[in-house]
């Protein structure tokens, strides 16, 4: 099953949570922080959403970093993704 989405919609795949802090202590998972960085998998077509024109500034493959609380989480074939508005990205990682 493929995840298409719609508008200046953009599907991320969260990278895994960090499992030591720098100094080397194991977290537990419930004190590990949801991180902010993820892969794009799939991009929404843009075009007029809202009344405005939108362009797509992200392709799949691109590390970003999003906002801390945006998105819809969604969980597809023992997958787990976040699918959100292209302004809630707020930077690609190169």
């Amino acid at each position: 099953m493929k995840l298409v989405p719609l508008g200046d919609r953009v599907v991320l795949k969260q990278v895994e949570a960090e499992e030591t802090t720098k100094s080397g202590l194991i977290l537990t998972t419930s004190a590990q922080e949801k991180p902010q960085e993820a892969e794009v998998i799939a991009v929404g077509p843009g075009g007029m959403v809202d009344g405005k024109e939108v362009t797509m500034q992200v392709k799949p493959g691109d590390k970003v970093i999003y906002s801390k609380y945006a998105g819809n989480e969604v969980k597809l074939e023992g997958e787990e993704y976040i699918i959100v508005r292209q302004n809630d990205i707020l930077a690609v990682v190169e």
